[in-house]
């Protein structure tokens, strides 16, 4: 081999030098000077916080911006994935079954299309000839409630009352009320695209839903994959127990109380139990507004006192399903405490209409289910979990 310029110049071959360092003293590093001063005390750490919750707030507004801007869309997939995650037993046991994997999609969906399409022909059916007076006689009974109210001893302005029902008459006709679902119905061309797409994008994920999925997670490796499964399979648990526990629950309602409005023999009883049964897929606030309108229509037709025990049935039908019926039905799959929903029911009032009112809760109990499988099968988040007195309690 020949020799090195540095041999050259030198004359002799270079040597490795190795240090020990082991022995050297610990030199202390800190932050110094006044700029990382200021960033290392504790209202520094604060400050980096508040600036780090005002972005992740800043990305969730936008996310929401697009996704209001985008609702021919974004309501489609939602819905679809929905209604999904409610027959994802029905696709199971037929391809169990040895169905290929078309033929069971193609009867899920027609199954699915028959089903929707029978409830809507039994709204307009039960509810077309008689909306009218339906209105009407809910507009008079809510007249004869205020002149009531005027009887009572104590001081009330009749002007505050007249301020009360205008200010919810705006609400009711306002954009934000009127967003979603009732701006859908009246742009027809916008609500027929959103249906196809919808049906368009059910067909693909009850066809090739695990295969969709399983796509979206090729980026995530070791925890961070096996999370993303439980988070996903907890998804589709969710979201299929409150479609079939709340379908179940309003039918039972609309039956239960249309037995009692027909042996109190209160009329329009059936379009009420119509609306019984569409307002039971908003919780609390639906029944609570079923019963006023069914205590309205008695209250024009037979008086007070009729109108008290259908608000007395109302009552003890809500009771029977929230009581017994829910908790066998749902589990603990939408145990959300009543504040947390009445907060979720307003958000999407306020961000969606009708729609974000009905798909408010199970997105937020979906969030919350999440949650609960963050750190494992039955091991919530960190911050999520129960403190050792209180669980001990338990």
């Amino acid at each position: 081999m020949a020799p090195s310029p540095l041999h050259r110049l030198f004359g002799s071959q270079p040597r490795t030098v190795r240090l020990d360092l082991s022995a050297a003293p610990a030199v202390p590093v800190a932050a110094g000077g006044k700029p990382w001063s200021l960033w290392s005390d504790a209202l520094g750490t604060l400050a980096i916080r508040s600036l780090q919750v005002l972005i992740v707030v800043g990305i969730a507004a936008a996310l929401i911006v697009g996704i209001l801007q985008l609702t021919v869309v974004t309501i489609p997939l939602v819905l679809a994935l929905i209604l999904a995650s409610a027959f994802a037993p029905v696709m199971t046991w037929l391809r169990r079954r040895g169905v290929p994997s078309l033929l069971a999609t193609l009867l899920t969906l027609l199954a699915i299309v028959v089903l929707l399409g029978g409830v809507t022909w039994l709204i307009v059916w039960a509810v077309r000839d008689q909306w009218d007076t339906l209105a009407t006689q809910a507009q008079e009974g809510f007249q004869k409630f205020l002149a009531w109210v005027g009887t009572l001893p104590f001081d009330i302005d009749q002007a505050q009352i007249d301020d009360w029902v205008a200010s919810l008459g705006e609400f009711v006709t306002s954009a934000q009320f009127g967003s979603g679902a009732i701006a859908g119905v009246g742009a027809v061309a916008n609500f027929v695209t959103g249906f196809v797409l919808m049906v368009v994008m059910l067909f693909f994920f009850l066809k090739d839903g695990p295969q969709m999925w399983a796509f979206v997670l090729r980026p995530f490796r070791g925890e961070g994959y096996t999370r993303a499964v439980r988070i996903g399979d907890k998804t589709v648990s969710t979201l299929g127990s409150y479609v079939r526990g709340t379908a179940t629950v309003a039918a039972v309602d609309a039956i239960g109380i249309l037995i009692g409005l027909l042996i109190l023999q209160v009329p329009l009883a059936i379009p009420l139990a119509v609306l019984v049964f569409l307002l039971a897929f908003i919780p609390i606030v639906g029944a609570t507004l079923a019963g006023i309108l069914a205590a309205l229509v008695a209250l024009v037709a037979h008086g007070p006192v009729i109108a008290l025990i259908v608000v007395g049935v109302v009552v003890l039908v809500n009771q029977l399903e929230g009581n017994l019926l829910q908790p066998f039905l749902m589990g603990r799959t939408m145990k959300l405490h009543a504040f947390v929903v009445l907060v979720a029911l307003t958000v999407g009032t306020v961000l969606g209409g009708i729609v974000g009112a009905v798909l408010a809760v199970p997105l937020t109990a979906v969030a919350w289910g999440a949650v609960q499988v963050w750190d494992g099968p039955h091991t919530p988040a960190r911050w999520a979990r129960p403190k050792q007195a209180d669980a001990a309690t338990r």
